[in-house]
């Protein structure tokens, strides 16, 4: 048990990566704190997950708005008194090219969304939870990233900026929590397969006049290990990252990308 009776946050934790590591963080010990703006979801995954122990505990909580995010946490700390780790993992995706066509619809409103979520939602998150956060080496943040937070691709151009600027905010904030003991590290995975990537791949096939499968088999030819990672391996480097092994790393964006950045 990497993680025994430390308490976890992980939002964006109804599906996909966010719901990989929520229930990895419950196998190894920890008491997790799911939260999504989709209560439904969120309740659904407390329900199939927790085995009689209810360590899974659902919050709604959309991380564009800081009202939300502080009742979300003072309801954590109002069940398990404090955040060992905390999870930045909601996110949202979507085209903002810069010459774009009525068909495109609200552009700009779709920048701001993305902006708001990806990189504003865990300035947010951060600054609610680092007051309740134990200090001397166990309190832990993860930020989710993407290997196009150190790459680009055409017409993505809010997704690339979002992403580039949580690696540049992981960094900053590992040098001024260092001192309390809180390590903060980004994650940055390259195609993974969940609903997220699934849809992503549908619209780009659309666009190109291909069937998702062509689609996806494009991108699998573009990752050295012929393959997109799964979520539980996404997952397996957040318990790492989040347990007393991985103490010593922070400041680091680390891909898990089947060696597709280094092509």
């Amino acid at each position: 048990m990497l993680l025994q009776d430390r308490v976890a946050v992980v939002t964006g934790g109804g599906r996909g990566i966010g719901r990989a590591i929520a229930e990895a963080f419950y196998r190894e010990g920890a008491r997790v704190a799911i939260a999504s703006r989709n209560a439904k979801v969120l309740q659904t995954v407390a329900m199939e997950v927790n085995q009689g122990d209810h360590r899974i505990v659902p919050f709604r909580c959309d991380v564009t708005n800081r009202d939300e995010i502080e009742v979300m946490i003072g309801n954590v700390i109002e069940v398990w008194d404090r955040v060992d780790i905390l999870v930045n993992n909601a996110g949202v995706s979507g085209p903002t090219p810069v010459v774009a066509g009525p068909a495109m619809g609200d552009v700009e409103k779709r920048w701001r969304d993305i902006l708001e979520t990806n990189l504003t939602g865990i300035f947010q998150c951060v600054r609610e939870a680092v007051p309740h956060m134990p200090e001397g080496g166990r309190g832990r943040i993860l930020n989710l990233s993407s290997i196009l937070g150190k790459t680009g691709d055409a017409g993505m151009s809010a997704y690339c900026a979002s992403k580039h600027g949580v690696i540049g905010l992981t960094r900053s904030l590992a040098l001024e929590l260092a001192p309390k003991g809180i390590t903060v590290n980004a994650i940055c995975p390259g195609w993974v397969d969940t609903d997220m990537a699934r849809d992503s791949l549908a619209g780009a096939a659309a666009a190109q006049g291909q069937s998702a499968q062509e689609a996806r088999h494009a991108a699998e030819k573009g990752i050295p290990l012929g393959r997109f990672i799964r979520p539980d391996e996404v997952a397996r480097l957040a318990v790492f990252l989040a347990s007393d092994a991985g103490a010593g790393v922070t400041g680091q964006a680390i891909n898990i990308d089947g060696g597709e950045v280094s092509r």
